[in-house]
Protein backbone atom coordinates (compact mmCIF):
# COMPACT_ATOMS: atom_id res chain seq x y z
CA UNK A 1 0.00 0.00 0.00
CA UNK A 2 1.20 3.35 -0.66
CA UNK A 3 1.28 5.64 1.64
CA UNK A 4 0.10 9.49 1.47
CA UNK A 5 4.18 10.21 2.08
CA UNK A 6 5.16 8.54 -0.76
CA UNK A 7 2.32 10.46 -2.92
CA UNK A 8 3.28 13.57 -2.27
CA UNK A 9 5.53 15.91 -4.69
CA UNK A 10 9.37 15.78 -3.92
CA UNK A 11 10.05 19.05 -2.71
CA UNK A 12 13.67 19.50 -4.20
CA UNK A 13 12.28 18.30 -7.44
CA UNK A 14 9.68 21.33 -7.20
CA UNK A 15 12.45 23.96 -5.82
CA UNK A 16 14.79 22.60 -8.50
CA UNK A 17 11.59 23.32 -11.15
CA UNK A 18 11.19 26.74 -9.78
CA UNK A 19 14.88 27.48 -9.91
CA UNK A 20 14.82 26.89 -13.98
CA UNK A 21 11.98 29.45 -14.01
CA UNK A 22 12.13 32.57 -15.31
CA UNK A 23 9.95 33.73 -13.18
CA UNK A 24 10.77 32.65 -9.39
CA UNK A 25 14.66 32.99 -10.85
CA UNK A 26 14.74 35.75 -13.41
CA UNK A 27 18.82 36.21 -12.93
CA UNK A 28 19.27 32.62 -13.97
CA UNK A 29 21.65 32.01 -11.04
CA UNK A 30 22.01 28.50 -11.07
CA UNK A 31 24.55 25.35 -10.57
CA UNK A 32 26.41 23.93 -13.33
CA UNK A 33 24.18 20.60 -12.99
CA UNK A 34 21.16 23.01 -13.14
CA UNK A 35 22.57 24.76 -16.05
CA UNK A 36 23.20 21.92 -17.65
CA UNK A 37 19.46 20.32 -17.10
CA UNK A 38 17.90 23.66 -18.66
CA UNK A 39 20.07 23.03 -21.83
CA UNK A 40 18.86 19.95 -21.83
CA UNK A 41 15.19 20.56 -21.86
CA UNK A 42 15.36 22.92 -24.09
CA UNK A 43 17.31 21.41 -26.54
CA UNK A 44 14.55 18.68 -26.13
CA UNK A 45 11.79 21.31 -26.65
CA UNK A 46 12.86 22.63 -29.73
CA UNK A 47 13.63 19.50 -31.29
CA UNK A 48 10.41 18.02 -30.95
CA UNK A 49 9.53 21.49 -32.15
CA UNK A 50 11.55 20.94 -35.40
CA UNK A 51 10.32 17.22 -35.81
CA UNK A 52 6.33 18.51 -35.56
CA UNK A 53 7.09 20.86 -38.03
CA UNK A 54 8.71 17.95 -40.06
CA UNK A 55 5.65 16.15 -40.16
CA UNK A 56 3.59 19.00 -41.36
CA UNK A 57 6.18 19.94 -44.29
CA UNK A 58 6.84 16.12 -45.40
CA UNK A 59 2.51 16.30 -46.15
CA UNK A 60 2.62 19.89 -47.67
CA UNK A 61 5.37 18.11 -50.23
CA UNK A 62 2.33 16.83 -51.63
CA UNK A 63 -0.78 18.86 -50.71
CA UNK A 64 -2.07 22.04 -51.31
CA UNK A 65 -4.05 24.02 -48.74
CA UNK A 66 -5.90 26.11 -50.74
CA UNK A 67 -4.41 28.47 -52.15
CA UNK A 68 -0.94 27.94 -50.89
CA UNK A 69 0.30 25.25 -53.52
CA UNK A 70 2.46 22.02 -52.45
CA UNK A 71 6.25 22.41 -51.76
CA UNK A 72 6.81 20.61 -54.55
CA UNK A 73 4.85 22.38 -56.87
CA UNK A 74 6.87 25.64 -55.29
CA UNK A 75 10.15 24.22 -55.94
CA UNK A 76 10.25 22.65 -59.10
CA UNK A 77 7.85 25.92 -60.78
CA UNK A 78 11.66 27.70 -61.29
CA UNK A 79 12.61 24.36 -63.84
CA UNK A 80 9.27 24.80 -65.05
CA UNK A 81 10.02 27.87 -66.11
CA UNK A 82 12.16 26.67 -68.79
CA UNK A 83 11.11 26.55 -72.41
CA UNK A 84 9.81 23.10 -72.95
CA UNK A 85 11.91 22.76 -75.68
CA UNK A 86 14.87 22.51 -73.47
CA UNK A 87 13.60 20.42 -70.93
CA UNK A 88 12.26 17.00 -70.70
CA UNK A 89 8.58 16.21 -70.79
CA UNK A 90 7.76 12.39 -71.17
CA UNK A 91 4.34 12.51 -69.94
CA UNK A 92 3.72 16.04 -70.90
CA UNK A 93 3.74 17.81 -67.32
CA UNK A 94 6.90 18.93 -66.27
CA UNK A 95 8.24 16.42 -63.93
CA UNK A 96 11.73 15.57 -62.65
CA UNK A 97 13.96 11.97 -62.85
CA UNK A 98 14.20 9.37 -60.07
CA UNK A 99 17.41 7.44 -60.82
CA UNK A 100 17.40 5.74 -57.47
CA UNK A 101 14.99 3.44 -55.17
CA UNK A 102 13.60 6.27 -52.31
CA UNK A 103 14.91 8.89 -53.76
CA UNK A 104 11.27 10.81 -53.95
CA UNK A 105 11.39 9.76 -49.95
CA UNK A 106 14.54 11.10 -49.03
CA UNK A 107 13.63 14.32 -51.13
CA UNK A 108 10.49 14.68 -49.82
CA UNK A 109 11.74 14.24 -45.82
CA UNK A 110 14.72 16.48 -46.35
CA UNK A 111 12.60 19.07 -48.13
CA UNK A 112 9.95 18.56 -45.01
CA UNK A 113 12.81 18.92 -42.40
CA UNK A 114 13.80 22.17 -43.95
CA UNK A 115 10.27 23.70 -44.35
CA UNK A 116 9.54 22.64 -40.61
CA UNK A 117 12.47 24.75 -39.20
CA UNK A 118 11.34 27.54 -40.92
CA UNK A 119 7.61 27.29 -39.71
CA UNK A 120 8.73 26.39 -36.26
CA UNK A 121 11.27 28.67 -35.78
CA UNK A 122 9.57 31.41 -33.53
CA UNK A 123 9.11 28.22 -30.83
CA UNK A 124 12.49 26.47 -31.14
CA UNK A 125 14.37 30.01 -31.21
CA UNK A 126 12.30 31.23 -28.43
CA UNK A 127 13.24 27.65 -26.58
CA UNK A 128 17.66 28.70 -27.20
CA UNK A 129 16.49 33.00 -25.95
CA UNK A 130 14.61 31.09 -22.75
CA UNK A 131 18.04 29.49 -22.02
CA UNK A 132 20.88 32.51 -22.90
CA UNK A 133 18.20 35.99 -21.91
CA UNK A 134 18.57 35.37 -18.11
CA UNK A 135 22.41 36.00 -18.05
CA UNK A 136 21.99 39.18 -19.77
CA UNK A 137 20.84 42.90 -19.47
CA UNK A 138 17.61 44.39 -19.88
CA UNK A 139 19.83 46.49 -22.63
CA UNK A 140 21.06 43.90 -24.36
CA UNK A 141 17.43 41.90 -24.13
CA UNK A 142 16.00 44.61 -26.23
CA UNK A 143 18.92 44.86 -28.71
CA UNK A 144 18.91 40.89 -28.76
CA UNK A 145 15.06 40.94 -29.58
CA UNK A 146 15.77 43.59 -32.63
CA UNK A 147 18.62 41.55 -33.74
CA UNK A 148 16.38 38.58 -34.32
CA UNK A 149 13.55 40.58 -36.06
CA UNK A 150 16.07 42.26 -38.48
CA UNK A 151 18.12 39.12 -39.40
CA UNK A 152 14.55 36.86 -39.89
CA UNK A 153 13.80 39.66 -42.34
CA UNK A 154 16.92 39.93 -44.17
CA UNK A 155 17.16 36.08 -44.24
CA UNK A 156 13.58 35.28 -45.89
CA UNK A 157 14.65 38.53 -47.71
CA UNK A 158 17.51 36.63 -49.18
CA UNK A 159 15.28 33.00 -50.01
CA UNK A 160 12.72 35.31 -51.84
CA UNK A 161 15.77 37.04 -54.46
CA UNK A 162 16.95 33.39 -54.63
CA UNK A 163 13.93 31.96 -55.78
CA UNK A 164 13.67 34.79 -58.13
CA UNK A 165 16.91 34.50 -59.69
CA UNK A 166 16.80 30.72 -60.09
CA UNK A 167 14.60 30.68 -63.42
CA UNK A 168 17.29 33.00 -65.15
CA UNK A 169 19.94 30.77 -63.90
CA UNK A 170 18.93 27.83 -64.93
CA UNK A 171 17.98 29.36 -68.20
CA UNK A 172 22.04 30.53 -68.47
CA UNK A 173 22.94 27.20 -68.04
CA UNK A 174 20.81 24.95 -70.33
CA UNK A 175 21.62 27.55 -73.09
CA UNK A 176 25.32 25.82 -74.07
CA UNK A 177 25.48 23.16 -75.98
CA UNK A 178 22.13 24.44 -77.92
CA UNK A 179 20.49 21.98 -79.75
CA UNK A 180 22.69 19.01 -78.92
CA UNK A 181 21.13 18.74 -75.02
CA UNK A 182 17.94 18.73 -73.62
CA UNK A 183 18.08 19.18 -69.63
CA UNK A 184 16.53 16.19 -67.52
CA UNK A 185 17.59 17.28 -64.01
CA UNK A 186 17.83 14.68 -61.22
CA UNK A 187 15.66 15.11 -58.35
CA UNK A 188 17.95 14.52 -55.41
CA UNK A 189 20.43 17.16 -57.74
CA UNK A 190 18.01 19.36 -57.99
CA UNK A 191 16.34 20.13 -55.05
CA UNK A 192 19.23 20.13 -53.30
CA UNK A 193 20.68 23.11 -55.73
CA UNK A 194 17.53 24.67 -54.82
CA UNK A 195 17.72 24.83 -51.09
CA UNK A 196 21.74 25.55 -50.97
CA UNK A 197 21.15 28.35 -53.17
CA UNK A 198 18.40 29.80 -50.42
CA UNK A 199 20.17 29.15 -47.66
CA UNK A 200 23.47 31.19 -49.31
CA UNK A 201 21.48 34.22 -49.82
CA UNK A 202 19.58 33.99 -46.68
CA UNK A 203 23.10 33.62 -44.77
CA UNK A 204 24.89 36.23 -46.68
CA UNK A 205 22.04 38.90 -46.03
CA UNK A 206 22.96 38.31 -42.66
CA UNK A 207 26.54 40.32 -43.13
CA UNK A 208 25.56 43.71 -42.99
CA UNK A 209 23.57 43.23 -39.86
CA UNK A 210 26.95 41.21 -38.65
CA UNK A 211 28.90 44.80 -39.24
CA UNK A 212 26.71 46.66 -37.42
CA UNK A 213 26.61 44.85 -34.37
CA UNK A 214 30.12 44.81 -34.52
CA UNK A 215 29.80 48.45 -35.06
CA UNK A 216 27.98 48.93 -31.74
CA UNK A 217 29.58 46.90 -29.78
CA UNK A 218 32.98 48.98 -30.54
CA UNK A 219 35.03 46.83 -32.94
CA UNK A 220 34.54 48.03 -36.29
CA UNK A 221 34.34 51.98 -36.24
CA UNK A 222 33.05 53.73 -39.45
CA UNK A 223 37.16 55.84 -39.87
CA UNK A 224 38.00 51.64 -40.52
CA UNK A 225 34.83 50.60 -42.76
CA UNK A 226 35.33 53.60 -44.84
CA UNK A 227 39.07 53.11 -45.38
CA UNK A 228 37.88 49.39 -46.29
CA UNK A 229 35.55 49.92 -48.49
CA UNK A 230 37.10 48.77 -51.59
CA UNK A 231 38.45 45.78 -49.92
CA UNK A 232 35.33 44.85 -48.56
CA UNK A 233 32.92 44.98 -52.09
CA UNK A 234 36.30 43.46 -53.89
CA UNK A 235 35.58 40.31 -50.79
CA UNK A 236 32.02 40.15 -51.53
CA UNK A 237 32.23 39.90 -55.59
CA UNK A 238 34.62 37.05 -54.21
CA UNK A 239 32.99 35.09 -51.72
CA UNK A 240 29.70 35.70 -54.42
CA UNK A 241 31.41 33.86 -56.86
CA UNK A 242 32.68 30.95 -54.80
CA UNK A 243 29.46 30.34 -52.77
CA UNK A 244 27.02 30.49 -55.07
CA UNK A 245 26.58 26.52 -56.21
CA UNK A 246 25.87 27.74 -60.04
CA UNK A 247 28.47 28.54 -62.58
CA UNK A 248 26.43 31.28 -63.90
CA UNK A 249 26.84 34.56 -63.90
CA UNK A 250 23.15 35.76 -63.11
CA UNK A 251 23.42 34.52 -59.35
CA UNK A 252 26.86 35.69 -58.77
CA UNK A 253 26.67 39.11 -60.25
CA UNK A 254 22.82 39.29 -58.87
CA UNK A 255 24.15 38.18 -54.80
CA UNK A 256 27.21 40.39 -54.55
CA UNK A 257 25.59 43.63 -55.79
CA UNK A 258 22.45 42.83 -53.20
CA UNK A 259 25.27 42.08 -50.81
CA UNK A 260 27.50 45.39 -52.01
CA UNK A 261 23.98 47.71 -51.25
CA UNK A 262 23.36 46.24 -47.88
CA UNK A 263 27.18 46.39 -46.91
CA UNK A 264 27.22 49.76 -47.96
CA UNK A 265 23.89 50.65 -46.01
CA UNK A 266 25.16 49.23 -42.83
CA UNK A 267 28.50 51.46 -43.36
CA UNK A 268 26.13 54.44 -43.57
CA UNK A 269 24.55 53.05 -40.48
CA UNK A 270 27.62 52.91 -38.72
CA UNK A 271 28.32 56.24 -39.80
CA UNK A 272 25.46 58.04 -38.17
CA UNK A 273 26.03 55.75 -34.99
CA UNK A 274 29.48 57.05 -34.35
CA UNK A 275 28.57 60.54 -34.94
CA UNK A 276 26.13 60.26 -32.28
CA UNK A 277 28.31 58.76 -29.87
CA UNK A 278 30.83 61.13 -30.36
CA UNK A 279 28.23 64.28 -29.55
CA UNK A 280 27.17 61.65 -26.14
CA UNK A 281 30.50 61.63 -24.83
CA UNK A 282 31.60 65.47 -25.83
CA UNK A 283 28.85 65.95 -23.67
CA UNK A 284 29.67 63.79 -20.88
CA UNK A 285 33.47 64.11 -21.20
CA UNK A 286 34.92 67.34 -23.01
CA UNK A 287 38.25 65.36 -23.30
CA UNK A 288 36.96 62.39 -24.82
CA UNK A 289 38.09 63.04 -28.49
CA UNK A 290 41.41 63.80 -27.45
CA UNK A 291 44.29 61.25 -29.31
CA UNK A 292 46.96 59.48 -27.24
CA UNK A 293 48.99 62.06 -28.40
CA UNK A 294 47.56 65.14 -27.24
CA UNK A 295 47.59 66.33 -23.33
CA UNK A 296 44.89 67.20 -21.52
CA UNK A 297 44.74 70.96 -21.12
CA UNK A 298 44.71 72.58 -17.59
CA UNK A 299 42.23 73.77 -16.03
CA UNK A 300 42.51 76.70 -13.82
CA UNK A 301 39.62 77.20 -10.78
CA UNK A 302 39.82 80.38 -9.70
CA UNK A 303 36.45 79.87 -7.58
CA UNK A 304 37.03 80.80 -4.15
CA UNK A 305 38.73 78.70 -1.51
CA UNK A 306 36.40 77.09 1.03
CA UNK A 307 36.58 78.43 4.39
CA UNK A 308 38.73 76.37 6.95
CA UNK A 309 36.76 74.78 9.87
CA UNK A 310 36.83 76.72 13.32
CA UNK A 311 39.29 75.11 15.81
CA UNK A 312 37.95 72.84 18.42
CA UNK A 313 37.60 74.12 21.85
CA UNK A 314 40.02 72.54 24.26
CA UNK A 315 38.87 69.36 26.84
CA UNK A 316 38.43 70.91 30.03
CA UNK A 317 39.17 67.55 32.48
CA UNK A 318 36.76 67.44 35.48
CA UNK A 319 38.34 66.17 38.55
CA UNK A 320 41.78 66.90 40.65
CA UNK A 321 44.83 67.49 38.22
CA UNK A 322 47.65 65.24 38.28
CA UNK A 323 50.58 66.17 40.50
CA UNK A 324 53.34 67.09 38.01
CA UNK A 325 56.27 64.86 37.71
CA UNK A 326 59.69 66.28 39.20
CA UNK A 327 62.34 66.96 37.41
CA UNK A 328 66.13 65.75 37.57
CA UNK A 329 68.93 67.37 38.93
CA UNK A 330 70.33 70.27 37.43
CA UNK A 331 67.22 71.28 35.48
CA UNK A 332 67.32 69.02 32.69
CA UNK A 333 64.79 66.47 31.34
CA UNK A 334 65.40 63.65 29.65
CA UNK A 335 64.94 64.82 25.93
CA UNK A 336 67.98 67.59 27.27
Amino acid sequence: MVSDESLRPDPSRREKRKLRSRRHNPDGTMSLKDHLYELRTRLGWAVLFILLGGVFGFIWFEVDFGVVPSLSRVLIDPYCALPETVRLSPNGTCQLLQTQPFEAFMIQFKVGIAAGMVLTAPLWLYQLWAFITPGLYAKERRFATVFVFLASILFVAGGVLAFLVIPQGLSVLVSFGGDAFITALNGSAYISFVLVMLLIFGVSFEVPLLIIMLNRVGVLRYENLSKWRRGIIFGVFVFAAFATPGTDPISMVVLAAAMAVLVELAIQVSRVHDRRKARREAVEDPNAGLSDDEATPLVFDTGPVPASPPPAEPVVQSGPTPPAEPRKPGGYDDVT
